[in-house]
């Protein structure tokens, strides 16, 4: 059947959706035809089967499957499948197994001839319209996969089934997965080979001739390895054994996500099913009818008078059901050009035949899109080389497809020379934020673009403004400069480069008006041509890179004056010696260095004084953190730890108590490391105690030792800490360091590195005097200083350094 394509208008296309409405009718018809053709085929072979087997007639034969299917209650089809299926229930009219028997017994469940007569009640009126409906369906089956698609399409709705697993036994007693539905391709893949020896419930089925019910996962588990990953996912299953011929059987299995058991209405459904699918199995795939043809040819010849390229697509699946191709079932003249099929003839053959790589294209994507959901797609442009008069050119193309019924219609558009520079125009001001406006001054008209309208936030039902009302849209305070921009332009022709502002729903926004007159023979501007841009986002960002300099600044001040203040403070509090000297018959030298990040001064500090007794006292602390409170801890501490030595406490009796005034004291959190150390001359002894500090450093005859520490603990982090002493006795010659941490420390190795490195630098001048402190910091310290530095370089006067003592 055809229907006529009504003739287009001259210069006009044709009306696609009513073509698109006379394709599916067509189809429709096409899929009528081959059922019916298919429908006639499974009887006809059915008859051939009983007249081979009996001698009759061909109306005989016929005549007998119709009274066998009254008997039995079924549709002449079904009779013909299982007829097809048990060719020898042929040679008698009677005494077959029903499949509508409700009877559990072994023999009577196999299906197979010589079983027995059944003895049950006939199904349910609802089972045999539900078989009487596979029966029909079955025909359009043509592979074992489709028959399983067709069987779970078929008992998912009556039976609750998720999943079907076709099985064939092979010569060497294996089984292959010929068909599956519900399954991925990954387990199917995994159980497409099972071995005669794994015991699975199939091959059970096949021996014993008998379906076996799996209606117990618990108990099921332990007779059979079941299917699955999880086997949970299915918790009831069905294998139904068929006898498709010429040694080939088949077991199918129906499996269920959900528990319990089949229902003897379920059973007989099932037992029903594997005796139709039988004749099926037993049956090769009928090509169409030679009519089955005219649908399709008239569908050709219609996309053939078509004045567009377009293709009219059937998907084509996978063995797991995905789309894996398009067969082309009609295509215009202009798509096999565009195709690139220099036979022009594409109808037939498959899509990635054209388009090796389209399964990588977003166009794929937008195929897979339109069959899911029905919404067309429309593609983005893109370059396509054709031949145009036997050269090769460049053209650009975009495509949009839509679904019609099941199947795709595909259209490609050519855009030519000036759709592409538009494109590109259209582009530009898209990425520049800005449009073109034009204003002719004799006619009093207005053109602008599309994104003029969406920079002034304006509708384009509303119409562009005239050149003379465009300072009215500014900000009141910017009215008058683009006022007087706008008149010079339009009385004198002078070219205009203005900023304004303009409030819309979205805020201010910033822009800039760049325009210029076309003048007449006279000199008479009668039309402008201006661009308006955007430049909102340009002034946001100036005006918050001036805000943080501005805040960068005022830090800045802030900085500097904490720095010299508390560098004010400090040095009242710190004063340095400018040079060496002399406490209870040792030299002394001090250097105090500064950080060279954030305020620069912090809570380092030394203490070196001779006692009302002639002993040296000599302290080196460093305070947690930089700045004010820094420095006032540091002097808290400091003019302390004096005055409790000086008033009679012991080393580590000061040091109990300092860390009592810390825990107390405006800053809870407030931590400190110290070394106190007192010197006897009479004994040339020096007595010392610490808090968590460095360890002193001696220099004795040339070689470099530190000191052992006493216990000490943090300042400030322990309401019982416990301080000991420890002594050295100072021979004539000896030279002791007393250090900060920032003398030492290089984030982020480790603290005994910067040890090493301070004892390997006082030991490559053993014989230096005094004044080579400096030379010694130099050599220690590199780049910027992250920390405070104090040392206190303590000299016993004698013996040059390196020479024999005695």
């Amino acid at each position: 059947m055809s229907e006529p394509v009504p003739p287009a208008e001259t210069g006009s296309a044709p009306d696609l959706a009513e073509l698109a409405r006379v394709v599916a009718r067509q189809r429709a018809e096409m899929d009528r035809l081959r059922e019916q053709a298919a429908t006639s085929a499974v009887v006809e072979r059915a008859k051939g089967v009983v007249m081979a087997l009996t001698g009759c007639s061909a109306d005989a034969a016929g005549e007998t499957l119709l009274q066998r299917a009254k008997a039995a209650r079924r549709t002449l089809l079904e009779e013909c499948w299982i007829t097809l299926g048990h060719p020898a229930l042929a040679r008698s009219g009677a005494g077959e197994p029903s499949v509508r028997s409700g009877t559990d017994t072994p023999g009577a469940e196999s299906g197979l001839p010589g079983a027995g007569p059944s003895v049950d009640p006939f199904a349910p009126d609802d089972v045999a319209a539900a078989l009487g409906r596979l029966g029909r369906t079955l025909v359009r089956a043509d592979t074992p996969q489709d028959l399983a698609r067709c069987l779970l399409e078929h008992l998912a709705p009556d039976l609750g089934a998720d999943s079907v697993m076709i099985y064939a036994r092979r010569p060497g007693g294996e089984l292959e997965l010929v068909g599956h539905a519900g399954i991925d391709e990954r387990l199917a893949t995994q159980w497409h080979q099972v071995s005669p020896f794994s015991g699975v419930a199939a091959l059970d089925a096949l021996r014993s001739g008998a379906p076996r019910w799996l209606e117990d996962l618990a108990e099921d588990s332990k007779r059979y390895p079941l299917i699955g990953e999880p086997p949970e996912r299915w918790r009831s299953r069905a294998w139904l054994p068929v006898s498709a011929g010429d040694g080939a059987e088949v077991c199918i299995g129906v499996l269920r996500g959900r528990s319990g058991p089949f229902t003897p209405s379920d059973r007989a459904h099932l037992r029903g099913m594997a005796r139709l699918c039988a004749g099926q199995l037993r049956m090769p795939a009928t090509p169409p009818a030679p009519a089955a043809d005219a649908p399709r040819d008239a569908a050709r010849a219609l996309f053939e008078a078509l004045p567009v390229a377009a293709v009219l697509l059937t998907p084509l699946r996978g063995p797991s059901g995905e789309t894996a191709d398009f067969r082309i079932d009609a295509a215009t003249a202009q798509a096999a050009a565009v195709l690139g099929d220099t036979g022009g003839a594409p109808a037939g053959r498959r899509l990635r035949e054209y388009w090796p790589g389209l399964t990588d294209e977003p166009l794929w994507q937008g195929f897979l899109h339109v069959l899911a959901t029905g919404e067309p797609y429309e593609g983005e442009p893109f370059a396509h080389q054709e031949v145009v008069s036997g050269l090769a050119a460049l053209s650009t193309y975009s495509v949009r497809v839509a679904r019609l019924e099941d199947s795709l219609v595909a259209t490609w558009t050519r855009h030519a020379s000036s759709d592409r520079q538009e494109q590109r125009l259209a582009d530009l001001q898209r990425l520049g934020n800005l449009g073109w406006a034009n204003w002719n001054l004799a006619t009093r008209e207005a053109s602008w673009s599309s994104q003029v309208f969406t920079i002034l936030d304006r509708a384009p039902a509303d119409g562009p403004v005239r050149l003379v009302d465009l300072p009215g849209l500014a900000v009141p305070d910017d009215r008058p400069a683009l006022g007087r921009a706008v008149d010079g332009l339009v009385r004198e022709g002078l070219p205009l480069d203005v900023p304004f502002r303009v409030r819309t729903p979205r805020g201010v926004r910033h822009l800039r008006l760049v325009a210029e007159a076309v003048a007449d023979l006279h000199g008479t501007p009668v039309e402008v041509h201006g661009v308006v841009q955007d430049l909102t986002a340009r002034r946001r960002a100036e005006l918050a890179l001036v805000e943080s300099e501005r805040e960068i600044l005022t830090q800045h001040d802030v900085l500097r004056a904490e720095r010299a203040l508390v560098a004010r403070l400090q040095n009242a509090l710190l004063p340095l010696p400018q040079r060496a000297v002399d406490l209870a018959g040792l030299r002394v030298e001090v250097a105090y260095l500064p950080s060279q990040t954030g305020v620069h001064v912090g809570g380092d500090w030394f203490s070196a004084i001779e006692l009302p007794d002639g002993d040296a006292l000599f302290v080196v602390g460093d305070v947690a953190g930089h700045g004010v409170d820094a420095v006032a801890t540091m002097a808290q501490l400091r003019f302390t730890a004096k005055g409790m030595v000086i008033t009679g406490s012991s080393l580590t009796g000061a040091l109990a108590r300092l860390n009592t005034l810390l825990l107390h004291s405006r800053d809870t959190h407030a931590t400190a490391t110290m070394i106190l150390a007192r010197y006897e001359p009479g004994e040339q002894r020096l007595v010392w105690a610490q808090a968590g500090h460095t360890p002193p450093l001696l220099l004795r005859g040339g070689e470099v030792t530190y000191l052992r520490r006493p216990s000490g603990m943090l300042l400030g982090a322990s309401t019982a800490p416990h301080f000991e002493e420890a002594e050295c006795r100072l021979r004539p010659g000896d030279r002791i360091l007393l250090y900060t941490d920032g003398l030492v420390e290089r984030p982020p190795e480790n603290i005994d590195t910067g040890l090493g490195r301070l004892a390997e630098a006082v030991a490559a001048r053993p014989g230096d005097e005094t004044g080579s402190l400096g030379a010694l910091l130099d050599a220690m310290l590199e780049g910027e200083r992250r920390d405070d530095v104090c040392v206190l370089d303590i000299r016993f006067p004698g013996k040059r350094q390196g020479s024999d003592g005695p």
